[in-house]
C-alpha cells in the first residue's frame, strides 16, 4: 500500500486538508530538485506531485511547459526522475510522492519495468495525463501490483460515465481540474467547483483534490472548504523562474507556507 491513504486519514483525523504542491523534476536544475522537495515538506506539503518533463505537455500551460523545456535541456529523463525520488527518500520516508506526466516516457521504458523501478525508488502514485481510464486497467493493475496508486484527472466537461470509470480504476485520490483549459489559465469559479464535487463523490469514496488556477492563500483556503486537497503548480513554478539558485528554496518555502496557512484556517 502507498503512503497516500494513511496521509489522508491522518489529515482527516486532525481536521485538515491536504496541500499538494507540484514542481517539475530537474527545474531549474537537477541538483535543486531534492532540496526543493524538502523545502515543500518544511513549508507544510502533505503530498508532492513531481512532474516528469516531456517535450509535448499538452495539458500544461506556458509556465509548466517552460519548466519541462528547462529540465529537458539539462538532460532530465524518466530514469533520472526516479533517481531523484530515491535520493529524496534517503531523508524522507513519510511524504508521499506522485509522479505526474505523459504516456510516452513510460511506454518507452515499458510499463512493468517502470512500475518496478518506481516502486523501488519510493514512488506512491502515478498520474498519466493521457491514459484514459477506460483503457487503463493494465496500468492500474500493474501499479497496484507494486503498491502504488493510479491517479486520474476529472474536468468540468467529464461525463457521468467518465466519472464512473475513474471511480472504478483510481486509487489514492482523484484530481479535479477546476478549469476548462491548461494549467495556470482562466479564472477559478469556486462556486462551480463546490457544485461539481458532490457529483464526483457519488461515484468514488476517494479524496478529491482540486487544482489549476489556485494562486494564493485566500483561494487555497476557499478550495479547502469544499475539497479534500488543494493542488498548486504553476504559481510555484513562477516563483522558481523568478528566483536565483541561491534563493529559490527559501522563496518557494515562503510561498508554500502562506498557502498552508490559508488552508489551516479551514477546519472540518
Amino acid at each position: 500500500m502507498s503512503r497516500i491513504p494513511q496521509t489522508f486519514q491522518r489529515l482527516q483525523a486532525s481536521g485538515k486538508k491536504a496541500l499538494i504542491p507540484f514542481i517539475t523534476a530537474g527545474d531549474p536544475d537537477a541538483s535543486l530538485t531534492v532540496p526543493l522537495m524538502q523545502a515543500l515538506v518544511q513549508a507544510g506539503a502533505d503530498i508532492i506531485e513531481l512532474g516528469v518533463p516531456f517535450s509535448d505537455p499538452m495539458a500544461d500551460g506556458p509556465t509548466i511547459q517552460r519548466a519541462s523545456e528547462r529540465a529537458l535541456a539539462k538532460g532530465m529523463s524518466l530514469k533520472k526522475v526516479l533517481q531523484l525520488v530515491a535520493e529524496f527518500r534517503a531523508t524522507d520516508a513519510q511524504t508521499p510522492v506522485v509522479l505526474m506526466g505523459y504516456a510516452n516516457p513510460i511506454e518507452a521504458m515499458g510499463l512493468q519495468v517502470f512500475a518496478k523501478a518506481a516502486a523501488a525508488a519510493g514512488v506512491d502514485g502515478v498520474l498519466v495525463v493521457d491514459y484514459p481510464p477506460e483503457e487503463a486497467k493494465e496500468f492500474g493493475d500493474t501499479l497496484h501490483q507494486y503498491g502504488m496508486d493510479p491517479i486520474f484527472l476529472l474536468a468540468p466537461t467529464s461525463t457521468e460515465e467518465r466519472i464512473r470509470n475513474v471511480g472504478e480504476v483510481a486509487s489514492g485520490y482523484v484530481y479535479y481540474v477546476s478549469l476548462k483549459g491548461v494549467t495556470g489559465s482562466g479564472a477559478l469559479d469556486i462556486d462551480e467547483v463546490a457544485r461539481r464535487l458532490p457529483q464526483i463523490r457519488q461515484h468514488t469514496g476517494l479524496p478529491v483534490g482540486v487544482g489549476f488556477g489556485i494562486r494564493d492563500a485566500a483561494t487555497a483556503g476557499r478550495i479547502a472548504r469544499v475539497a479534500d486537497a488543494v493542488v498548486v503548480g504553476s504559481r510555484i513554478i513562477e516563483e522558481i523562474e523568478r528566483s536565483t539558485p541561491e534563493e529559490v528554496c527559501q522563496r518557494v518555502r515562503h510561498l508554500v507556507s502562506g498557502l498552508r496557512q490559508g488552508m489551516d484556517e479551514v477546519r472540518v
